[in-house]
């Protein structure tokens, strides 16, 4: 492994953004040290300084190269290793679910708002006509993708990729609050909770819960 390369993260139970880059690079197999800054603490501002100048994680150091972006980090782990397929072979199909992950890094506030995510947690699905809206299209992009792409997999364009990388902070949340699904979109939450890489993210964040 590099010594160089460390990916910058919050804690496993909260930290959405983190989730995505992390397992985007552990489906890939990149190797990487992991370095946890906690969420949540009086020092957490400066703790998280040291490491990223937007003041955010995560962040991807490669090389002493600062990558600090989920999305970015992402799209690095998909150039540095092709052969992991983490975007679709077909320019539009690509297309396609580039604009699907950019939906979700873009879009959704009220759904981020009102439903955080915390895996270990179990709670009643808020009364929120705006989150609720939000859930009503992830449900159908979803399906859509699965319906048109999805063949020869269990993800939105058949095999993992960015744009389930996305998406898995969704998934947990939609069990964390128990959102209530269809066969389609059921077999899809199943397929992203059953990947090793998130079951140890998941573990992890349990541990973290106490």
């Amino acid at each position: 492994m590099s010594e160089t390369r460390r990916l910058v993260i919050g804690n496993k139970n909260w930290s959405s953004w983190s989730l995505r880059p992390w397992l985007a690079l552990r489906m890939a197999g990149i190797p990487f040290e992991e370095v946890m800054v906690r969420l949540r603490q009086p020092d957490t501002a400066e703790q998280i300084a040291r490491h990223s100048p937007t003041g955010k994680i995560p962040v991807l150091i490669e090389r002493g190269v600062v990558i600090a972006e989920s999305l970015a980090i992402c799209e690095w782990a998909a150039e540095f290793v092709p052969e992991a397929g983490l975007w679709p072979d077909d320019p539009l199909a690509r297309a396609v679910a580039r604009a699907a992950a950019a939906e979700m890094h873009a879009g959704f506030m009220p759904l981020r708002r009102d439903l955080p995510m915390e895996i270990a947690a179990r709670h009643p699905l808020p009364d929120s006509p705006e989150a609720a809206a939000n859930i009503a299209r992830v449900l159908d992009l979803w399906r859509q993708l699965r319906a048109t792409y999805g063949q020869g997999g269990d993800f939105l364009f058949g095999r993992f990729g960015v744009v389930d990388a996305m998406f898995a902070p969704v998934v947990t949340r939609f069990t964390t609050y128990g959102v209530a699904l269809d066969p389609v979109t059921a077999a899809y939450v199943h397929a992203v909770e059953a990947l090793p890489a998130m079951q140890d993210w998941a573990a992890a964040a349990r541990a973290e819960a106490g």
